[in-house]
């Protein structure tokens, strides 16, 4: 069965064209749209789609605080964030409302379904360099990454950050690990930085040591 999407912009002209660039996806199918955070709410909770694709800008009620709202609500759909800027700001508010990736809307055809296919697939997916813009803003005075996830007992990985992990403690770039897995170097520095993220370190270092600790 395709993966059911719903869009959710407040330009017609945008949805059109993401929906077009989706459905020549065989295993990929728009079922619902949306023109603002409101009206997405209204018809996540409807149509119950696998995963969301969410403009940051919307009236009524922006595209985060949509996020936000939704998580609040106990929902988990995935949500990709859709957006012009490369804020900083936008990316972290993003991160906190609860969604699961973002994505510039100059992205290629190729990345946009990348992030897509790697969402729907589990993990999370961060455009361009967005992963170091995340690892410097998280990063405490002492240099250690603050993560909540960080101070619990169990971590939780996913399957390809689990896959990855080992790679990166021999030492291995992020393209030699690209190039190992057949994915993109981007695909590997977002792993890359979510693991950081919940493991609360900031470098390769502190990544070995804080596995030994767990036994991960």
């Amino acid at each position: 069965m395709p993966t059911q999407i719903l869009l959710a912009d407040d330009h017609a002209l945008v949805r059109d064209g993401i929906r077009r660039l989706l459905e020549d996806e065989a295993d990929l199918h728009v079922i619902a749209e949306a023109d603002d955070g409101v009206a997405m709410l209204e018809l996540i909770d409807e149509v119950n789609p696998d995963l969301a694709i969410v403009d940051i800008r919307m009236p009524r009620l922006n595209g985060i605080e949509a996020v936000r709202q939704l998580r609040q609500k106990g929902n988990n759909t995935p949500c990709l964030m859709l957006s012009m800027h490369d804020s900083e700001e936008y990316v972290l508010q993003s991160i906190d409302a609860g969604a699961f990736g973002y994505l510039l809307k100059d992205a290629s055809r190729e990345e946009f379904l990348r992030a897509v296919h790697t969402i729907v697939g589990g993990d999370r997916y961060f455009s361009g360099d967005l992963s170091n813009i995340l690892i410097r803003q998280l990063m405490k005075s002492d240099g250690v990454v603050s993560s909540p996830a960080a101070n619990e007992e169990k971590i939780e990985l996913t399957r390809r950050e689990r896959q990855i992990l080992p790679i990166i403690l021999k030492g291995a770039t992020n393209q030699e690990i690209a190039d190992q897995l057949d994915l993109s170097r981007r695909t590997v520095e977002t792993h890359r930085f979510n693991m950081m993220k919940k493991l609360g370190v900031s470098n390769s270092s502190e990544l070995n040591r804080r596995v030994r600790e767990l036994g991960l």
